[in-house]
């Protein structure tokens, strides 16, 4: 079975955004829905299954769900929904070859789908979520670049 790319992924609605924080926290960490809520200080793991089912995780808990599954789908939906885009924080480190090939991977795909949409054989919603990933990968290289000449400590490594 072929492993998705987490990073391609978009969410369309917060349902889904939670569906895919699940499922992200399931393949990627081996975490159960119970352990999720364990990491969230939750009482009940039936407290979390309810709020997966009607789509209503309270709002102060957005970010230790988050934290748990080791994502921010929901994050990043609200945001586009509202039009906005999200970028991590540029380092101002030297970009690698696969860097710029996953940005030349991006334009490409996204220029594809646009000429699909005009043509009618692709959705809005699909469109636009490449749009938004293609735009926030050039948001971060722009960020970087003007932080190239002060960069910031690698601690990762």
């Amino acid at each position: 079975m072929k492993r998705r790319n987490w990073k391609t992924v978009q969410p369309t609605s917060l349902n889904h955004a939670m569906e895919l924080c699940l499922q992200y926290a399931r393949e990627r960490h081996n975490l159960s829905v119970d352990h999720i809520a364990d990491l969230m200080g939750l009482t009940s793991k039936w407290m979390l299954y309810k709020w997966l089912e009607n789509g209503r995780l309270p709002s102060i808990l957005i970010r230790p769900f988050e934290a748990a599954c080791r994502i921010n789908f929901i994050t990043q939906y609200l945001a586009h929904s509202d039009h906005r885009l999200l970028i991590d924080v540029p380092s101002g480190r030297k970009a690698t070859a696969k860097d710029i090939n996953s940005l030349q991977i991006a334009f490409s795909s996204s220029v594809s789908l646009l000429l699909k949409f005009y043509e009618g054989k692709t959705e809005a919603e699909e469109t636009l979520a490449k749009l938004n990933q293609l735009m926030e990968s050039i948001a971060w290289h722009q960020g970087n670049v003007e932080r190239h000449s002060q960069p910031e400590f690698d601690f990762r490594e």
